[in-house]
């Protein structure tokens, strides 16, 4: 792990990381990695990862059912994502993701990645609407899958949407110029400029994340059958 650090770390824009504090690794990948040869992976250190699976509520990544398939035969603990949309019902949005991803496919909780996206930046949805959004979204992935869905967000997004009302959700924080020392995180991405083998996209790069604990603890994140 600390040669793949290394050669994130040569980038503009990565966060310095603290190998022997956060020594547990993972990456998050989608349909812009290509296909992903998972053993090869494996054998870059990489403990976790997190495979986009869904949008919104009807779009799904083309690869994540071979991502799925293909990461079952290593060691590496996975999950997937769904990115949230401001724009359609969180009903809706939570039903793509069931019918995408089953349970036993993945073994850490799912994700639900809430960042800015087109215009949203510049023209902000209230608190309220995007929790009217995102509040039956949470529930009913923790209904179907029996564990706290993780939270992805910017720092921006978290301190809009998230601190107030869910807070107690596990945050996977991407922060990529300091490590967020100030917040209360499970997953950290620091990088968005890695670098490994095994992927054969149109995106050089891949991201980069540590979780915070050892990998005993990462396991007990396991969801149970």
């Amino acid at each position: 792990m600390t040669a793949v650090t290394v050669c994130a770390s040569a980038f503009f824009g990565t966060a310095q990381v603290n190998n022997n504090k956060y020594p547990v690794f993972g990456v998050d990948v989608s349909n812009y990695q290509g296909v992903i040869d998972w053993e090869l992976i494996d054998e870059q250190n990489v403990d976790f990862a997190f495979i986009k699976a869904t949008e919104g509520s009807g779009y799904v990544d083309r690869y994540v059912s071979r991502n799925l398939k293909n990461i079952a035969d290593t060691d590496i603990l996975c999950s997937c994502y769904h990115f949230f949309s401001f724009d359609s019902a969180g009903e809706t949005q939570a039903e793509n993701f069931i019918k995408t991803v089953d349970k036993d496919k993945i073994q850490l909780p799912p994700v639900v990645d809430i960042e800015y996206y087109g215009d949203k930046s510049q023209n902000k949805p209230s608190r309220q609407e995007a929790e009217e959004i995102l509040l039956p979204l949470l529930e009913k992935l923790e209904e179907h899958y029996g564990v706290k869905p993780i939270i992805y967000t910017t720092m921006p997004v978290y301190y809009r949407y998230v601190k107030e009302n869910f807070s107690d959700y596990p945050l996977w924080i991407r922060c990529t110029q300091f490590e967020p020392e100030h917040l209360d995180w499970e997953f950290w991405q620091y990088s968005d400029k890695g670098r490994l083998e095994g992927y054969y996209g149109s995106e050089p790069c891949i991201d980069f994340n540590v979780f915070c604990g050892t990998m005993e603890e990462l396991e007990q994140l396991v969801v149970e059958d």
